[in-house]
């Protein structure tokens, strides 16, 4: 790349090397490498001065070629961000999903001991209804029997009555003297 106008070439030297003391360096110039004047390298690579015009021309061309590159990768984190962002909801409501079905299945499992303490009581009913009308018969059966032996006492007590009065009128009596 050149630079227009009067100023020197890039890499060029504004002044003699040997006119800068040791360790300066010439304003608006920059050391390469870091090397100082008094770097045992100083006969090897020396000072070079660069104007802030061609500075400034260098990054903007440094800019230029790697600027698009960066946009493009922010474009793509960005994206992988969102797309991340979609998994973590896609997730979470799968997440909401499994817990919603450990939750069916808790239920599920207290519907079915619920139906099976209904068929329990369902049969202790039916029990009861069976005892119930066993205790019907049997009170039935019982007040019969009782009517059955009342009776019979009061047929044996009349039969004794009865044998009584008839030993009463068998019973020798003595006769009226007239």
């Amino acid at each position: 790349m050149s630079v227009p106008g009067p100023s020197s070439p890039v890499g060029a030297l504004t002044r003699p090397p040997d006119s800068l003391e040791a360790g300066e360096s010439a304003p608006g110039t920059y050391c390469r490498a870091g090397l100082s004047a008094t770097s045992p390298d100083e006969g090897l690579i020396e000072d070079l001065t660069v104007e802030d015009k061609a500075v400034e021309q260098l990054a903007e061309g440094l800019l230029s070629h790697y600027l698009p590159d960066l946009q493009r990768s922010k474009q793509a984190l960005q994206e992988l961000t969102q797309n991340q962002v979609v998994l973590l909801d896609t997730l979470e409501q799968e997440i909401s999903k499994f817990k919603e079905c450990h939750s069916m299945l808790d239920i599920n499992a207290l519907f079915a001991e619920a139906k099976h303490y209904h068929a329990k009581l369902v049969n202790i009913r039916k029990e009861m209804l069976m005892l119930h009308e066993k205790t019907s018969k049997l009170k039935k059966r019982a007040l019969k029997l009782q009517q059955k032996r009342q009776k019979e006492e009061l047929e044996r007590e009349q039969q004794r009555e009865k044998e009584f009065e008839r030993e009463k009128q068998l019973t020798a009596r003595p006769a009226k003297r007239t």
